[in-house]
Order: C-alpha cells, then structure tokens, then sequence
C-alpha cells in the first residue's frame, strides 16, 4: 500500500477505473461554449440524475452553470479526437463542429451515443473539484452506438461479451 497523499499514486489508481466521457455544452451569448469530462455517472432514475465532477479551476463551468440547460453528448467510440478537442484551448473547442441544440440552448455533439438536456440540480463541494448533480429533462439514446471509454490514461473501446449479459442487466446499487 502507498500513501493517498501521494497525488500520482493516487492518479495510477484512479486510473484503473474506466469511465464514460461526455461533453457538457450550452450557449452562453449566443455561442457555444463547451468541455469535455470523463467524471461522470449516472445517479438516478427518479428523479433522473447524473453527475460530474468539474475541477474547481475549470473557466467554462462557472459560464455553463448559469444556463437554462446544458447538453451532455455521451461520446461515441470513434470520437476520440473530438473530445480531446473539446478538452483543448476554449477558442478552438467548435472549430469545425456543426452542434446540433435545443430552443432552451442546450448544445449537443452530433452522433453521439446518448444526448442528454439536463438542468442544474445542485453542486457540491468536494475538495479540488465540485459535485455536480444535473437533472434529466429530455434525452435521445442510440445503445447501438458504442461508447468512449477513458480507462489508463487513454481511450479505449468496448469489446461485447453478450453471452455473459444482457441489455439492462448489471449492479444496480441496491
């Protein structure tokens, strides 16, 4: 065992884990404004919640949490590039994108795997980064698509094993 204190031990074992990663975009000024993050998860069915953890240094949360709605676009396996995109510089993060949005502005990446209009539900603080509980309002999801897997530092893709389960089976946290 090594000290959690260490912040690239800690790092190492944090990425054992693998993880969906998102893009959370809204319009803020009539622009899109967006980023990329891979702490996320689903929370709740009722009422429908996910989560996401945003670095408290983060410049684009604090213009994306005042919003009527924001858009998560759960990233498809072959979107690797555009979500380093949208983790890059702020000014580059739609270069070349055509977002697709709602009325109320939530801002979503085309073909992504799920696309989720959410509202803020509440944040909360937990340490260098805050909880951040997102409500579900409306949703579109393609389980056909397969999704982007951020797992050791890198990206992966899913490999299926349907012998083993089902659509709709898995630990429920119950």
């Amino acid at each position: 065992m090594e000290p959690a204190a260490d912040s690239a031990v800690l790092r190492r074992a944090f990425s054992c884990f693998p993880s969906g990663v998102v893009a959370i975009c809204s319009r803020v000024d009539d622009e899109p404004v967006g980023m990329a993050a891979s702490a996320f998860t689903t929370v709740s069915l009722d009422p429908p919640l996910v989560s996401l953890c945003v670095q408290n240094t983060s410049t684009t949360w604090p213009k994306l949490r005042g919003v009527a709605e924001v858009g998560v676009s759960v990233f498809a396996s072959e979107q690797s590039a555009l979500c380093r995109q949208l983790a890059g510089p702020a000014h580059l993060r739609f270069a070349g994108i055509e977002p697709l949005h709602t009325e109320a502005g939530a801002v979503f990446v085309p073909g992504a795997a799920a696309s989720l209009s959410c509202t803020l539900y509440n944040e909360i603080p937990a340490g260098d980064h805050t909880l951040v509980l997102l409500r579900i309002n409306e949703l579109h999801a393609d389980p056909g698509v397969e999704p982007l897997v951020f797992h050791a530092s890198g990206f992966r893709t899913l490999v299926s094993r349907p012998s083993e389960a089902r659509a709709g089976d898995g630990p429920s946290g119950t």
